[in-house]
């Protein structure tokens, strides 16, 4: 895929720096989100507006799709009007709730040469289950460009068509560890951040890298750490003794269950699936947390540790 050059006035286009290649140190009135930091500089005009917003992350293969989607449909039994955005070249996100991959917002975009004004909302929102609205916001070709203008001009679609006029919860669904600032922009968006870990040393270690960026964006924006996401985990020793240490706190504990699996073979939310009594629970620890979220969760200033301290902490030589 080729990307056309696009105006400068857009959302989400990299100011340009010397030494700073295709992403440029980001500013908010001349101040840095942490010292270092190098990211594309979201458009500030373009604002979600009254809706909360919760950013997911965690470690790669840890299950933050099939949380976000699950939390999404447990925000709409609560009669709330949610978008879930996926943040993944992948563009899995929204999988079990439309059943299918669906085309991504850089995909609409190049198939009008990057003229935003000849789509319309159904060409890139697509209703899912239980009426939760889904995006796949896409990626850049590998190797090129920056997910933070992909993420700035995927909002910058949904304001344009008035879609978040209406919505109550959005969640972005966001890849793997925050390597770049530009997979950190939904956090320039988002009230909570959530973090999806397991009982181990590396979700636990990506968990650590994810809060620090937190903490860094924090500084300029709204957003603050909600929370943790115990995920696949009979236990939750090291996640409860890394908590305790950085100032950290669960929110849900999602145990390691079969159905979880066979719920994404059968391209299935958790709440479609036979109401068996572990369903049942599954479905209400997630009811339960998204009760929890709307009714507002305190922010968390968590303190992230050094590497050397999680190798200390959890108990590897």
């Amino acid at each position: 895929m080729t990307i056309v050059p696009r105006p400068a006035d857009l959302a989400g286009e990299p100011v340009k720096q010397e030494g700073c290649g295709s992403c440029a140190a980001a500013e908010n009135a001349g101040r840095e989100d942490g010292e270092g930091s190098v990211q594309v500089q979201l458009d500030p005009r373009v604002q979600i507006g009254t809706a909360k917003v919760f950013a997911v992350y965690g470690k790669g293969g840890i299950g933050k799709s099939t949380t976000s989607s699950n939390l999404s449909v447990a925000f709409s039994k609560l009669g709330k009007r949610v978008l879930q955005i996926g943040c993944d070249p992948k563009h899995d996100s929204t999988f079990t709730l439309t059943k299918c991959l669906v085309p991504t917002v850089i995909d609409i975009l190049e198939s009008v040469n990057f003229h935003s004004e000849e789509l319309r909302m159904e060409d890139f929102v697509y209703e899912g289950y239980n009426g939760v609205m889904c995006v796949e916001a896409g990626g850049p070709p590998a190797g090129t460009g920056c997910g933070g203008y992909v993420v700035g001009q995927t909002v910058k679609l949904l304001k344009e068509h008035h879609l978040l006029d209406d919505t109550d919860v959005v969640v972005f669904d966001v890849l793997g560890d925050v390597v770049c600032g530009g997979f950190a922009a939904p956090l320039q968006h988002a009230d909570r951040a959530l973090i999806v870990t397991a009982n181990d040393f590396d979700s636990i270690f990506a968990m650590n890298r994810i809060a620090a960026a937190i903490q860094a964006k924090a500084k300029n924006y709204k957003v603050r750490v909600g929370g943790v996401i115990a995920n696949r985990s009979a236990a939750t020793d090291e996640i409860d003794r890394f908590c305790g240490r950085t100032g950290l706190k669960t929110l849900a504990h999602i145990r390691d269950l079969d159905v979880v699996r066979r719920s994404r073979l059968k391209k299935a939310t958790l709440f479609e699936m036979d109401p068996t009594d572990e369903v049942i629970a599954v479905q209400n620890e997630y009811l339960q947390l998204a009760e929890a979220l709307w009714a507002g969760v305190d922010p968390l200033t968590p303190t992230p540790l050094k590497d050397r301290e999680i190798f200390d902490l959890l108990g590897y030589d």
